[in-house]
């Protein structure tokens, strides 16, 4: 089911099931390769590919081609590097914020899996995150008043607003009210930020439990936030929701954080950066993550139904959401800490424990191992929250990095405006007439 080579583990079965998949002949044709080489490339783990229902043949990820093909073609001049420079993985932006290598995740240089794990506080993180200094006591931020009641908010949306959009409608609420939010300077700017997080960890049971927001904003910490706002009775849960949010607090430039930024380099105030950096996790190739992740605990439904689910998925071509990260080919390091702690605080959990079958069906069947998305999820069925907890989770903690990058952008002063390089579009096919 999987190859392994050079320490590297890539699942032929590895890929979102929109992605588009090519058979072998015009994959080896869009790299310019022989077929030799491009199962090469697929042993190396640069290209990700799927059996074909019904034949003994593979097919190939198109995306994982044209991203191979545009650092080939960088070779040949600007307008190759600039064609592929947006494309995933390649570096368009110098930032200091945090760094994915060998090593791990490091914000400013610090160990991101070292600092969850040792129990720094999320506000320290956030903190090191904005100024490159890691605060040498613990920070408590000040509980901000509510700025409008939570049942009006709470009317406006509709009976089920999942947690994530009904933060993406406070966010835009509270720029509204604030009359001075283009007012920028660094210190104002960190001061509106700290708010802004206690709110959103704070409102996260708006649609479902209005009259939490005001207690939950009174709590200590963003984690307390999160545990009254979800009515949790686990009494570790700040603690384990903390290590959470420090290990999602930043990952360089992801869909959400570019959002930000690129909003920031408009001059956009602070409450419009979030609000892009939202609107971009909501994307199902981004934030759905978590969300398609409790889709298959939920079809599983009992530990021993785990193989059958599994293999009836990897049987119709269909990706196991949750697993296997495209820069951490040995396994995604923020993964286990969240696993242990699900593990440690409600294993008899049925959610838990279907979590754990299906990490170890995965496991034997050679595939790479469980994503952050999936140790969020596993950790949310451990503390008994409501669905949608874990892409919310996601966005509050990576809210500070997206602070961070906005802060780092207005410094760098620029506005970020690719160019495009026109093509000519392809003619429309009509009936009875064959485009070659």
């Amino acid at each position: 089911m999987s190859r392994r080579k050079g320490g590297r583990s890539q699942s032929r079965f590895d890929h979102q099931r929109e992605e588009e998949l090519v058979p072998a002949a015009e994959a080896a044709a869009l790299l310019g390769v022989k077929r030799a080489t491009l199962y090469t490339y697929v042993s190396r783990g640069l290209v990700r590919c799927v059996p074909e229902p019904g034949t003994k043949e593979n097919r190939y990820v198109r995306s994982d081609l044209e991203r191979l093909k545009a650092r080939h073609d960088a070779r040949a001049g600007h307008a190759a590097v600039a064609s592929g420079a947006l494309r995933w993985g390649e570096p368009v932006i110098d930032s200091s914020v945090s760094r994915v290598g060998a090593e791990g995740l490091a914000y400013r240089g610090q160990p991101a899996v070292a600092l969850a794990v040792e129990g720094r506080g999320f506000e320290d993180v956030a903190e090191l995150l904005w100024t490159g200094t890691l605060p040498p006591e613990a920070v408590l931020w000040p509980a901000p008043e509510p700025s409008f009641p939570p049942s009006e908010l709470a009317r406006l949306l509709p009976r089920g607003t999942p947690p994530v959009a009904a933060l993406s409608a406070l966010v835009t609420l509270l720029g509204a009210r604030d009359p001075v939010r283009f007012a920028a300077p660094p210190e104002s700017e960190k001061a509106r930020a700290r708010r802004l997080l206690r709110h959103l960890a704070a409102w996260v049971c708006v649609a479902q439990a209005p009259g939490r927001v005001v207690r939950a904003l009174k709590e200590d910490t963003v984690a307390a936030s999160l545990a009254c706002a979800w009515g949790t009775g686990v009494k570790r849960a700040p603690a384990l929701l903390n290590r959470a949010l420090v290990l999602c607090a930043d990952h360089e430039l992801n869909v959400s954080t570019f959002a930000a930024r690129v909003t920031a380099s408009s001059g956009a105030d602070l409450y419009a950066c979030v609000s892009a950096a939202l609107a971009a996790l909501s994307g199902p190739k981004h934030g759905g993550s978590c969300d398609r992740v409790e889709a298959l605990l939920a079809e599983v439904g009992r530990p021993e139904r785990a193989t059958e689910v599994v293999y009836e998925r990897l049987r119709r071509g269909e990706s196991v959401p949750g697993f296997g990260h495209p820069l951490y080919p040995d396994g995604d390091p923020r993964t286990p800490p969240l696993v242990e702690a699900a593990q440690s605080v409600r294993p008899e959990a049925m959610g838990v424990r279907v979590a754990r079958s299906v990490l170890e069906v995965m496991r034997k069947a050679g595939h790479p191992p469980p994503s952050v998305d999936f140790g969020l999820v596993m950790l949310a069925e451990a503390l008994g929250l409501p669905p949608g907890a874990g892409a919310t989770l996601f966005a509050v903690g990576r809210a500070a990095g997206w602070v961070a990058h906005v802060l780092e952008q207005r410094e760098q002063g620029h506005l970020l405006r690719p160019r495009a390089r026109y093509v000519e579009p392809a003619l429309p096919s009509s009936p009875g007439r064959v485009v070659p």
